[in-house]
């Protein structure tokens, strides 16, 4: 645990190992099959490599993926789900379906709060 901080629910430690907008995004990508680096960097679309590096270090170290070395030349590096990073998944299912389900709606508003200067343009 990053800390000793009491948590008034379960979103606290959730939300803590999935924080950010590439955590989720990226074991979303790893759920059905191992993935090499470059192939992370192609489905992910926007991190940078540096991120994606810190991000999966973070995740490996948090126990939700698994960082496997092939000695092999060139040397090979896959990352896969762990059973811990496989429950958070079936977690995250229904967040996506609600996110599907309400895209257009969120996309909306957040395109009429930018135009009334409320909201940063997303990036």
């Amino acid at each position: 645990m990053r800390g000793e901080q009491p948590y008034s629910c379960g979103l606290g430690p959730a939300l803590e190992v999935i924080g950010g907008k590439w955590k989720a995004l990226i074991l979303w990508e790893i759920q059905v099959e191992p993935r090499r680096f470059g192939e992370l960097k192609r489905l992910v679309p926007g991190i940078s490599e540096k991120m994606l590096i810190q991000q999966l270090r973070e995740m490996e170290a948090d126990g939700l993926v698994h960082r496997e070395m092939f000695h092999e030349v060139p040397p090979r590096v896959e990352y896969s789900v762990t059973a811990l990073g496989t429950s958070l998944n079936q977690a995250l299912g229904p967040l996506a379906d609600w996110g599907e389900a309400h895209a257009e709606r969120i996309g909306t508003a957040r395109q009429r709060r930018e135009a009334h200067g409320m909201l940063e343009p997303a990036s």
